[in-house]
Parts: C-alpha cells; sequence; structure tokens
C-alpha cells in the first residue's frame, strides 16, 4: 500500500515482444531503475511467460491476446510496496475481448503525510493502424472507445492514469519527420483529433510528459529498426502517461530512457518512466 515518502515511479514501455527484450538486456534496466509499477504493452507472451520472467516478486495482471504472437498488455508491481484492490481486463467493447489491448488495476497509495490516496492505471496499447483497411476502422473504434472510458475512469478515481504505446504522434513536435508523415496512420490529422479532445477541455485529461517538458521535439520514445533513425534521433513520441488533472499535478519527473547506443536497445521503444509524488 505505501511507497517510501509517497514518492511512486511508473514506468511504461513497449517490449516489442518480452522474450527478445530479456534477450536483449531488459533485465538490467529493470533491476536497476527502481520501478513501483511497471506496464508492459506489445508483451506477446502467453501469461505463465510473463510471470516467468518478472519473477515472484511482482504483482502481474497479464492480459494475454488470443491471437498467438500479437499484442498482449500488463500491469505489474512490487509485491515489497503495492498491491492491487481490484482488477479489470478489457476496455468496455466487447468487439475487443481477447484483443489483449487495455488492462486496469486499482491501488492505495500512502501519501507523505500518511493520507491514503485511490489510483487507477491502465496499460493501453491502440491499434498501429493502416490507412484505407480494416485495421485503421478498428484503430477509429478504440479510439472511440477511449474517448467513453476515461471520463467513467475520472469518476472512479481523481488519480487515474493511462500509459502506453498508444500509436499517435498528437502534435508536430511529436514526430522528427512530421511532414513526411501527414497521411500515415500514426499522424492523421483524424488520429491526431481524438488527442486534442482527450487533452482537451471536452475530456480534460493531461499529457504529463510533454506539460514536464514544455514545448520542445520529442522527447521520442520510438525510432524505426531500420537505417540511422536512432543514430539520428528521427523517432516519434507515441508512448505516454495520461493522467487526470489532479495526478498530473503529482508528477514530479518524466524520462525516457533511451539507450546509449543502437545495439544496447532492448526494443524499438524506450521507457517513459515518471515520477509521481503523494
Amino acid at each position: 500500500m505505501a511507497t517510501p515518502n509517497g514518492h511512486l515511479r511508473i514506468a511504461s514501455v513497449n517490449v516489442n515482444g518480452i522474450r527478445a527484450a530479456y534477450k536483449r538486456g531488459m533485465a538490467d534496466w529493470l533491476a536497476g531503475r527502481d520501478v513501483d509499477i511497471l506496464c508492459l504493452q506489445e508483451v506477446r507472451a502467453p501469461d505463465a511467460v510473463v510471470h516467468e520472467f518478472l519473477g515472484d516478486d511482482w504483482h502481474v495482471l497479464h492480459a494475454e491476446a488470443e491471437a498467438k504472437g500479437r499484442a498482449g498488455v500488463a500491469v505489474a508491481t512490487r509485491k515489497a510496496s503495492l498491491a492491487p484492490t481490484a482488477t479489470r481486463i478489457g476496455i468496455g467493447d466487447d468487439y475487443f475481448a481477447g484483443s489483449g489491448r487495455w488492462v486496469e488495476a486499482d491501488y492505495t497509495v500512502a501519501g507523505a503525510d500518511g493520507a491514503l490516496h485511490n489510483l487507477t492505471v491502465v496499460s493501453a496499447y491502440v491499434h498501429s493502424g493502416e490507412v484505407d483497411t480494416p485495421k485503421q476502422v478498428d484503430k477509429y473504434r478504440f479510439l472511440d472507445t477511449m474517448v467513453e472510458r476515461l471520463p467513467r475512469l475520472a469518476e472512479g478515481a481523481s488519480n487515474a492514469l493511462v500509459v502506453g504505446d498508444l500509436n499517435v504522434g498528437h502534435k508536430t513536435l511529436d514526430i522528427k519527420n512530421w511532414k513526411g508523415n501527414v497521411k500515415r496512420a500514426g499522424f492523421l490529422p483524424e488520429e491526431r483529433a481524438y488527442f486534442d479532445r482527450f487533452f482537451g477541455a471536452e475530456i480534460g485529461w493531461k499529457d504529463v510528459a510533454r506539460e514536464l517538458a514544455g514545448d520542445v521535439d520529442g522527447p521520442y520514445t520510438w525510432w524505426s529498426w531500420r537505417g540511422q533513425a536512432f543514430d539520428n534521433d528521427t523517432g516519434w513520441r507515441i508512448d505516454y502517461h495520461m493522467a487526470t488533472p489532479a495526478l498530473a499535478a503529482r508528477a514530479v519527473q518524466s524520462v525516457v530512457d533511451r539507450a546509449g547506443s543502437y545495439d544496447a536497445r532492448f526494443s524499438d521503444h524506450a521507457p517513459l518512466v515518471v515520477d509521481y509524488q503523494f
């Protein structure tokens, strides 16, 4: 229930397959990062494998995708500090049942002053989409469902958080080569309009990493494996911490754990790590 001095570190990372990520050194990153809540996307493994990699020190909520080797999301917390009080799998639309794209966990967090706070954390993996295909139709349906779900989450807990690979760059600052991507899935005006709603007056959530970073390029969280994208920092900021205003006000630091070199990466995404003070 409690963390020292009300400090809570929440990390989100698309692992691009947990087996591959651990083979490339994810365990070393996690061992040295002091993460309280770990949110994973694109796990792409059976439940037993996820538990095997994380080990017995973690409470693990994992939504395995029915399609073998696809999607999969998880929320894990260290047993020594935090246990979920309730968990839910799925975003609320039966069409996405079994898709492995949305899990929710509730916690009670003790603040530095001893006060108790409710916290809901979601790990989400939005479809990558593809223009003029059924994949894009599914992406819009999922984003429509998020429009409905976010206000309900905020009603249930003033401290609510949706993290993950949301597969949309909201602003031109979020993509290095945005001019070359305005007609591609991930930066379509129709997709970005959803994020205007998420972070605008209608829904009123906050883009934590952007608010802490200010109006700067990135910091990017995804780079293609191909070419010189990583070395040239030709990236996309498509991984988010989306928080209710009350929780966003508690955010004190946001860091993208960008690997020091191309060959040191354990995924094509870098972890997005945010510290919250309760």
